[in-house]
């Protein structure tokens, strides 16, 4: 069962504030502590985030034959059926009981760009069935990065470097950014970590930032210290307005562990719960080294220097079940 007494308290930052000096150094003890805090004030409506959760809705709500129409490819676009992701097969059962759908940077078959890994056309509902749906995705997927790069000057700051550095043409000037909207409790399904049942299993994420936004059903829990006997499980609260933002392993990488990525998991309490991480990394031909800022002599780097493209690749084949698993349905 879920257990929420432990409510961790995360630093919250204000993106509209003028005070940058005060802003950089909470998100840096945030960083330094577990990675994850709220934004808030981040430009990007309630009204419209509600339209967002609304249309999301629609899409799961649709018979299973309709979804399994838009499986997702091998460029990780489109729908994944609950039991799809694994994420912590050593204390998982089975895999996460959630359903999901991916969007990714939307770009046509005849791009040069296309043939890259994460890039190319997406998958899309009918406008038939989902009229004007395609084009709110779109929408909130430019925004959510708007904001996300509101969010890494503010971490290049604290890592002592160039308020401009993650905005460099190889990293978030040719980003890879994955919206995935998430709809868990598809049965009721209750959490019991006992018996291995999760609805999203511990997992820390792959690449630089993730942006949270959720509903108001709480389910997040985050681990501060992964080696710990037991693990410490602390709940993240939902703040209508705000999102929940984290760091993941590049960034990690990159910060020569300065900065922490940290275990978090999903326990489901029988009510269906929504919510949509929008995934942010740099460019598939980025080269995540140790930053200039984060290592010295008696701190020397201590991860070799990986493509970026070669390291997310690795991690979503880890991650979820092979495709000639599933008996695609003819169209």
């Amino acid at each position: 069962m879920a257990d929420y007494k432990n409510v961790s308290k995360l630093n919250s930052i204000d993106l509209s504030s003028p005070h940058i000096p005060t802003s950089v150094s909470l998100l840096k003890q945030a960083c330094m502590d577990s990675g994850f805090f709220y934004v808030t004030n981040h430009g990007i409506s309630e009204e419209f985030m509600d339209h967002v959760f609304t249309e999301s809705k629609k899409f799961f709500d649709l018979p299973l034959e309709d979804k399994m129409k838009l499986l997702r490819n091998e460029k990780h676009r489109g729908y994944t059926p609950v039991l799809d992701e694994l994420l912590d097969p050593d204390n998982q059962l089975h895999g996460d009981y959630k359903e999901g759908f991916y969007i990714g940077i939307e770009l046509p078959e005849d791009d040069p760009e296309a043939q890259r890994t994460f890039y190319g056309p997406n998958l899309w509902p009918d406008s038939d069935i989902l009229p004007g749906w395609r084009e709110t995705m779109e929408k909130y997927h430019q925004q959510a990065l708007e904001v996300v790069k509101k969010i890494a000057r503010l971490i290049a700051l604290s890592l002592d470097l160039d308020a401009n550095f993650f905005e460099q043409q190889e990293m978030l000037g040719k980003p890879i950014a994955v919206l995935r909207l998430l709809h868990y409790g598809v049965l009721g399904q209750v959490s019991d970590p006992l018996k291995g049942i999760y609805g999203a299993g511990a997992h820390s994420d792959y690449g630089l930032i993730t942006l949270l936004a959720t509903d108001s059903v709480s389910g997040l829990q985050i681990c501060k210290d992964k080696d710990a006997e037991p693990r410490v499980w602390e709940s993240v609260e939902p703040i209508k307005g705000a999102f929940v933002v984290n760091l993941g392993d590049m960034l990690e990488r990159w910060s020569n562990c300065k900065f922490r990525s940290t275990l978090h998991r999903v326990l489901g309490n029988g009510q269906e719960r929504y919510s949509i991480p929008y995934f942010v990394e740099p460019s598939h031909d980025c080269v995540v080294e140790c930053l200039p800022t984060c290592h010295s002599k008696e701190n020397p780097p201590k991860f070799p220097p990986i493509k970026c493209e070669t390291y997310l690749l690795q991690r979503y084949q880890d991650t979820h079940a092979d495709l000639n698993t599933y008996n695609k349905p003819s169209i």
